[in-house]
């Protein structure tokens, strides 16, 4: 089979790569023409204009190290060639946390550390490398060729359209053209469409610095959280390769005074010191990358779907990455499902390939049962922060409805859970592995044995020291701390 990739970016370079070792012809399309970096480094310089989250933090997760590990070992060992870590589950622990003992489904909770751009550097390389991709860069997509299948009826995909006035064929065509996509236009273009979607404002803008450590420093201990949430900002910090790390500072997207300041670098610095995650960072053992604060706006929840009553809108055509689904990049999920997406598309070509009605129904069943829970829970947990940081700029206290049974739960996550994964290994390792995507978006909730430590603690609240202060309460007071 011919496969012909849209777009060279995370997703697309997966899929590439997973689906050229599966024994298919691969020809990926990338529009950005810039020159492939020589290093780690010179590729966080990279200009990579239609990924332009690229230089804000990422996370990459355990579900995505897990499957490189099961599947694309030699990936895995390149990336830490070019100065990427792990941080192992277990290591690092809160020092409040007793009894913890090692258990065998530990072995897999291990996440990467490293910047997006060195991420992608390696893959691309490892793709370029293999000998069996056509990697094609500075060419666009305006369009898809088509038919009509015989059998269905339906409209059938045979290649793409360029913006050079040219045709490439394929037998399947991959869009994975991020979250900008036009592939709800080029499906209209063909009378395909239109492409039901689903969207949800996350109510966030991100900021976002990069700094190296000096020579002979090290990064501070990891053994307390690396974010909080106070409600008027979300911040977190997160270690890169080659002595590297990122600090990013979220805004609720209605605050433009407080936005505005962040963009200033050395007000963006000052805000980071007087949080506590960030604050150990920026204490003279760094300085910044660049002169540059990266910010990020318009960011959406976006669900498009493709396969609608059990009946895809086309056929030899498969969507995967943020073409399927955007998240709120607080979550750090984006890259991990982007190749777990893939991962699922390589099984349901293998099973497949023979007939594209079943594979785009397959195709779609999969990402229904894996990963469209975490949509779904990333846009509940975006409408209450939402409410929350609204509430705050209004000067409203967020819990004045002690009757709601939703201030209950607040209540519960706020000083049961978030205690609880300061002494309680058992409720830290179950929130560990959901955060990594290696259990259900409500596993936990469904745990009885994580839930009642969790009440325990939070019925024995009025007997904890308090808690310990992870920044300026109040927006009011956290501003008046920051350079005019």
């Amino acid at each position: 089979m011919h496969v012909v990739v849209v777009g060279g970016g995370v997703a697309g370079l997966s899929t590439a790569l997973k689906l050229s070792r599966a024994g298919h012809q691969v020809t990926v399309l990338e529009r950005d023409d810039t020159p492939m970096p020589e290093n780690a480094d010179d590729a966080f310089d990279w200009d990579r204009r239609g990924a332009p989250q690229v230089r804000h933090s990422h996370a990459f997760l355990a579900r995505l190290v897990s499957l490189l590990r099961q599947n694309e070992p030699d990936v895995l060992e390149k990336l830490f060639e070019a100065g990427a870590t792990e941080i192992k589950f277990g290591e690092d622990l809160p020092s409040t946390m007793v009894g913890f003992v090692p258990e065998a489904e530990d072995a897999e909770l291990s996440m990467l550390t490293c910047r997006r751009t060195t991420f992608e550097w390696v893959l691309r390389r490892v793709v370029l490398d293999e000998g069996r991709v056509i990697f094609k860069t500075g060419v666009g997509v305006n369009g898809f060729t088509h038919t009509v299948d015989d059998a269905s009826g339906r409209k059938q995909i045979t290649g793409v359209t360029l913006e050079n006035g040219t045709t490439l064929a394929g037998d399947l065509v991959v869009v994975a053209g991020g979250r900008r996509s036009s592939l709800p236009d080029w499906l209209n273009d063909i009378g395909a469409g239109p492409v039901q979607e689903e969207v949800e404002e996350t109510g966030i803008v991100y900021a976002s610095r990069f700094y190296r450590l000096q020579p002979g420093a090290v990064y501070p201990p990891r053994s307390g959280p690396i974010g909080g949430d106070l409600g008027y900002i979300k911040y977190g910090v997160f270690v890169g390769d080659n002595n590297t790390f990122s600090i990013t500072l979220a805004t609720p997207t209605a605050d433009n005074e407080l936005r505005t300041k962040l963009s200033d670098p050395s007000v963006f610095d000052e805000a980071a010191r007087k949080l506590v995650a960030t604050a150990p960072y920026l204490d003279g053992r760094a300085t910044a990358l660049s002169d540059e604060v990266y910010t990020m706006a318009g960011l959406l929840n976006r669900q498009r779907h493709y396969v609608v009553d059990g009946m895809p809108l086309v056929l030899g055509m498969l969507p995967v990455g943020d073409a399927v689904i955007c998240t709120n990049p607080l979550y750090g999920r984006g890259c991990s499902t982007g190749y777990w997406g893939a991962h699922l598309m390589t099984q349901a070509i293998a099973a497949h390939s023979d007939n594209l009605f079943d594979l785009a129904v397959e195709y779609d069943a999969m990402l229904q049962r894996e990963i469209i829970p975490w949509y779904r829970s990333t846009v509940e947990q975006d409408a209450e922060a939402r409410r929350v940081s609204a509430s705050l700029l209004n000067g409203e206290d967020p819990d004045a409805e002690a009757d709601d049974a939703k201030t209950f739960m607040r209540s519960v996550l706020r000083e049961g859970l978030l205690p609880a994964l300061r002494y309680d290994p058992v409720v830290f390792r179950a929130f560990i592995r959901n955060f990594n995507l290696l259990t259900a978006p409500d596993a936990m909730m469904k745990d009885t044995e994580v839930m009642n430590r969790v009440l325990a603690i939070w019925q024995d609240r009025e007997n904890r020291p308090a808690e310990v202060s992870i920044g300026p309460k109040l927006r009011r007071e956290f501003l008046e701390l920051l350079p005019a």
